[in-house]
């Protein structure tokens, strides 16, 4: 037989393979699981290039609910947890004004009025008992059991983060997690993803600082990341990010002191036993407000939660104070169980156009329903200290109605009905009705400034800060392949020249003068 004829006999689908499995440089072609190639893998379709997102995100949806199912039963993130009960006591003022000016929540409104929380602190990329001196940020995940329901603030110690799609976020936790191979965190493997995300510098230029490895989860702060919203009973609404600071002041170690640890559960320790002795720790939660707009006069999108918003122009507000008094009397029922999401919102509260908060939105239940089970929700731990009447009825592990429970006639599991069904609930005030108008695409927000956020973090930095920074990359990058080395240095010398070139006489290669500040193009 001939060649020729040997080809026109193979199958068509095995020759539509071979055409598209290679991309111009001989590299394998990304694809989605149903075979279709996937042409942008950076940025979710969002209506216009700052969103919000839409819900035909197939590419997205795919990769995140298979992240989602990566681990039973463990969580693929924030494996490792401690936890605590505790008050939330409210100011009644978001700063010099009636918190009724920025938001209708009743959790606010009051001074004195007090709900009762409870908390999560976790570490981020490492298992379920792995040390607590790792470098890795830290989850800090509030349940608020309010009147209206529950509220979940849902952050980390650090206020930025590595990526500003969330179509990315499993990419982040692929690079940081160890090697399917080798089972191994490999720093070239980090790197290799850092390295082509010029967007991960801020965030790098604090996690491999001190602030990298809190001391305890009672001396670290805590931040929402990304950005909110606050209504007000006019249905106007605010841009918010918020912030938890203790009262007990902030205490990190540098990669010396933590290796000199020796009880790999220090910091659960520190925390039940603070509170066993009645040193009950506090923090102060603040907000930042900015009207709800483009703010062109910024060098940086509001929306992108690789960046902060400075003090000096968006200001700490103090809103109320939260104290932790009472540890779990069954670490599994109360901590391993406890299920948070950022989409659990209370009236007054809402969402922003912010990409990576509607992708967690959608990733947090998600994920709850897999690990925990269908009826999560009516675990104690996780159950409102409300009224609660829903038609959701069944799937695993029901083991009440709550709808029935709260008087529905047992037969109507549907709405509306004239036979003693379920009726809506009035509403509160007038619905926030933002605009949103634009072209359905794939694409990066315009102002991404990847470097001078990093630099000028930097450059704050005490003396002490700045050396431990270099020292813990220039310990990382000496293990990555040079290729690798070179891309961190390029990045670093934008975000400051001293930075670039300490870091690559700390691993032993000649770094270019280049320039210290980045525009907004860069």
């Amino acid at each position: 037989m001939s060649d020729e004829k040997k080809k026109n006999d193979q199958p068509e689908a095995e020759a539509n393979d071979d055409s598209s499995a290679q991309a111009a440089g001989g590299q394998p072609v990304l694809t989605n699981r149903q075979g279709h190639p996937v042409y942008d893998n950076q940025n979710t379709r969002t209506v216009g290039e700052r969103g919000p997102t839409v819900l035909e995100n197939y590419q997205f949806l795919e990769k995140i609910t298979h992240f989602d199912r990566e681990r039973i039963p463990e969580r693929v993130v924030h494996a490792r947890g401690a936890g605590a009960h505790g008050y939330f006591e409210a100011y009644g003022r978001i700063g010099s004004d009636p918190a009724s000016k920025y938001t209708r929540a009743q959790l606010f409104q009051e001074k004195g009025k007090r709900t009762p929380v409870f908390v999560r602190f976790s570490t981020v990329i490492h298992g379920g008992h792995s040390p607590e001196n790792l470098r890795d940020p830290r989850g800090f995940a509030v349940k608020f059991y309010t009147e209206d329901g529950n509220w979940d603030l849902v952050g980390n110690n650090l206020k930025v983060f590595f990526i500003r799609d969330p179509l990315k976020f499993p990419d982040v936790v692929h690079a940081f997690k160890p090697d399917p191979v080798t089972n191994r965190q490999d720093p070239n493997r980090i790197f290799d993803f850092i390295s082509l995300t010029p967007e991960a510098m801020h965030m790098i230029s604090w996690l491999f600082s001190p602030r990298g490895i809190p001391a305890n989860y009672r001396e670290q702060e805590g931040a929402g990341v990304n950005t909110y919203k606050m209504v007000n009973a006019e249905g106007t609404g605010v841009l918010v990010k918020y912030h938890w600071i203790p009262k007990q002041g902030v205490r990190s170690l540098t990669q010396a002191e933590a290796e000199r640890v020796t009880n790999f559960n220090h910091a659960t320790q520190d925390l039940f036993d603070a509170i066993e002795r009645s040193d009950f720790p506090e923090w102060e939660l603040r907000v930042q407000v900015m009207s709800d707009d483009y703010h062109e006069e910024l060098d940086f999108d509001p929306l992108d939660d690789t960046k902060i918003w400075p003090e000096e122009q968006f200001p700490m507000l103090p809103v109320g104070c939260m104290v932790l008094d009472r540890n779990p009397t069954n670490y599994f029922a109360e901590v391993e169980q406890a299920a948070f999401g950022t989409g659990v919102l209370v009236d007054g509260l809402d969402f922003s156009d912010d990409k990576m908060l509607q992708g967690r939105t959608f990733s947090y239940s998600d994920t709850q329903r897999h690990r925990v089970g269908t009826n999560y929700l009516q675990l104690p731990i996780n159950r409102p200290q409300k009224h609660v009447a829903t038609n959701q009825r069944d799937g695993q592990m029901a083991y009440y109605v709550d709808g029935v429970e709260a008087g529905e006639n047992p037969h109507v599991n549907y709405e509306p009905s004239s036979r003693g069904g379920l009726q809506e609930a009035p509403r509160a005030g007038r619905d926030h009705t933002p605009h949103v108008e634009g072209a359905v695409i794939r694409q990066k927000i315009g102002r991404t400034n990847d470097f001078k956020q990093a630099g000028e973090r930097y450059r704050t930095m005490e003396g002490w800060e700045r050396d431990d920074l270099v020292q813990n990359l220039s310990a990382a990058l000496k293990q990555c392949n040079p290729d690798i080395q070179e891309r961190m240095i390029a990045l670093l010398s934008k975000c400051d020249e001293d930075y670039g070139r300490r870091v690559a006489e700390g691993i032993g290669r000649p770094v270019e003068s280049q320039a210290t500040e980045a525009t907004a193009a860069d």
